[in-house]
């Protein structure tokens, strides 16, 4: 570092990596735990079945605690065939609704005859939680058979037992990490390890090739997960099951037709073995396009098909079985992004995640204390009500804004600005009471309650309170920018109140949007007599300067991020970010309702429109989704699949 910052020490070293990169504070932890500690603490230990089984007794469970893309029961069954604890000496169970009263009898009979149960997904069966805990208590080492043993399998839950957590040995397997060790992985596991099964297919060739992408395909959709949402919008559980039974397929169909049926393949592997675990729609659109790379006719029939636009990763020529593990070793432990279809600021972001995760992970361990001499937590929460208190607007007269502007029929935008002054109104007086009884709390004139505690602590951490979450549109927003976009929000409803409908809508600083981009299409349809079910959207990307009157038609709109490219404004198409710039604004669009049948063919780019970066949601009772807004049909002279596999969308705000 510059003087005079170079003599500082490794903490506040990381002091300043916090405020200017927060993308490096992981690595930056880890050289201060290694210089402090030494390295075995940053370090995973080996996973060891037997170790962990040599620390057990017949009164504590043996946990196994879940991550995604890990399943631990093969390792395990193999465990007790080695044991002498195979087939009837070991009862698995996955519990669910109605499983409770099956698993008490398994393990009331395991206690007496000395077998092992296995209880999976504990965290799926919340209701029995309690009953799990009575029965680990009463688990007495003198009455219980010696060779008893209780597994159990869970992904992290607060439901799950504390005290059997605490008396239980936990152990956890996580997936290899990187495409290298996954790929590596596939191949040394059954039944691809199978001499027999390898060797049992007729087309050889093909065989070799396809099989080759798709343990590649595997290994890809499992670590675009570490991109957040540039990777998936839900991060999906995919895991070697999903594997399994698309090789057996791809060698079944191989065996029996001679033309390879890519279709059928691509079915089966896409919409129903990994397809089936995929809820969102545009996931599932990204889960295609990647398997498409993979299960194409150029895989048989070029010499080393790239897999990455570098060639640094390919399909390797046909070869035996170790001719392929070979080549894997040679590829880099540590897989540019490009490899995913992404920009390399897209590492970037999975490092920005990995740190907001770790930060939050410390908050939540944090006690509510204050150092001698600086402000007390009670006086930080006063202070910052009393601001927030002093910012914060009226209530906006909904009665009045009907009279102003009365339902019309010929202008449905009436109407949106009425309900949106009453949505934003729940949210005003909820955060306005909360501040108020927290600020009495503090002073002893109220009962400080849970849900003000709640807000209290947020407050100290600059997190939104959940209380006005309940009541708020969607964001990821720390609370001072909260509380601004909130203001902003408001200002923006007043000025339409005051001056009449705007000639340009800040689309971000709606409640909800949906009503919006109805009333646009609404009006069009009433206008010119066309039912609004055939009415879609044409887009058209204006530049920068913002309009000062309204479109005979549509609307003009601003207050979108592109996430994952940015905006050409030299030639009006989707081009690659610059590196280390993660958003760029898009100019004014033109939101042109019109017919479907009518909206022009165009090199365009179908992006969705998100409310925040989280990118996921759930379905409202509206029928909308919380957090998806619209697709928009965007130039770009790539093609679409670019554009898929680099996760680009539109976002309506931005985390800061």
């Amino acid at each position: 570092m510059p003087k005079p910052w170079c003599n500082l020490s490794t903490f506040q070293r990381l002091l300043i990596l916090r405020a200017l990169r927060p993308d490096k504070v992981v690595p930056g932890i880890q050289d201060f735990v290694t210089e402090k500690f030494g390295k075995k603490f940053i370090e995973p230990p080996p996973f060891d079945l037997a170790k962990a089984f040599a620390d057990s007794s017949n009164g504590a469970a043996l946990i196994f605690v879940l991550s995604p893309g890990s399943d631990p029961m093969a390792s395990l069954l193999k465990f007790a065939d080695d044991r002498g604890f195979g087939g009837s000496k070991l009862a698995a169970l996955s519990l669910g609704q109605g499983q409770g009263p099956i698993a008490m009898r398994m393990i009331e009979t395991a206690v007496q005859d000395g077998s092992w149960v296995v209880l999976q997904n504990c965290h799926l069966a919340v209701s029995w939680m309690t009953t799990l805990e009575r029965l680990c208590e009463e688990l007495n080492p003198d009455s219980t058979h010696p060779d008893f043993r209780l597994w159990l399998t869970s992904y992290p839950s607060p439901h799950f037992p504390v005290s059997v957590l605490q008396n239980g040995v936990k152990m956890t397997n996580e997936p290899p990490k990187g495409l290298k060790a996954n790929l590596q992985r596939s191949y040394l596991n059954d039944p691809i390890s199978d001499p027999e099964f390898y060797e049992g297919c007729v087309n050889k060739p093909a065989w070799s090739s396809l099989l080759f992408g798709l343990c590649f395909f595997h290994a890809l959709v499992q670590e675009r997960r570490k991109f957040g949402a540039l990777g998936w919008n839900i991060p999906y559980e995919f895991n070697e099951t999903d594997l399994r039974i698309s090789v057996r397929q791809l060698q079944m169909f191989l065996n029996e037709y001679e033309v390879v049926p890519f279709a059928a393949i691509k079915y089966l592997t896409g919409q129903c073995n990994y397809g089936g675990r995929v809820t969102d729609d545009w996931d599932r659109r990204t889960l295609i396009c990647l398997l498409d790379k993979f299960y194409c006719k150029e895989m048989l029939d070029e010499e080393k098909f790239s897999f990455s636009e570098s060639g640094t990763y390919h399909c390797p020529p046909v070869g035996d079985y170790d001719s392929y593990l070979t080549y894997i070793k040679s590829l880099p432990i540590i897989p540019d992004p490009e490899v995913f279809g992404m920009h390399s600021n897209a590492d970037i972001t999975k490092d920005q995640q990995e740190t907001i995760l770790l930060f939050d992970s410390i908050l939540l361990t944090q006690a509510r204390a204050s150092a001698e001499g600086g402000k007390s937590s009670d006086e930080v929460v006063l202070e910052v009500a009393a601001d927030i208190l002093a910012k914060l607007p009226l209530s906006f007269n909904t009665e009045e804004a009907l009279r102003k502007y009365p339902t019309d029929y010929n202008q449905s935008m009436n109407t949106v600005l009425v309900q949106e002054m009453g949505r934003f109104n729940r949210l005003i007086d909820t955060v306005r009471s909360s501040l108020i009884n927290i600020q009495k709390a503090i002073k002893g004139l109220v009962v400080m309650s849970s849900d003000l505690e709640e807000v209290s602590g947020s407050i100290l951490t600059g997190k939104i309170p959940g209380m006005w979450k309940k009541k708020s549109y969607p964001s990821l927003k720390p609370l001072g920018s909260y509380v601004n976009d909130f203001l902003t929000r408001l200002k923006f409803l007043q000025d339409w109140f005051d001056t009449g409908v705007p000639p340009l809508f800040w689309v971000s600083g709606f409640y909800f949007t949906q009503a919006f981009l109805t009333g646009v299409q609404q009006n069009f349809a009433r206008k010119y007599t066309i039912p609004i079910d055939l009415l879609g959207y044409d887009f058209e990307v204006l530049g920068d300067e913002l309009p000062t009157e309204p479109p005979d038609d549509g609307a003009y709109v601003n207050g979108l991020f592109v996430d994952g490219a940015r905006w050409d404004r030299k030639t009006n198409v989707l081009a690659e970010s610059h590196p280390k710039v993660l958003q760029d604004t898009m100019p004014v669009l033109w939101l042109k309702p019109c017919k479907r049948d009518d909206i022009p063919e165009k090199s365009t780019y179908t992006v969705p429109v998100y409310k925040t970066s989280d990118r996921r949601g759930t379905l409202s009772t509206t029928g909308h989704s919380t957090n998806y807004v619209v697709a928009m049909k965007i130039p770009t002279d790539k093609p679409s699949e670019h554009w898929i596999q680099r996760g680009v969308a539109l976002l309506c705000q931005l985390d800061d």
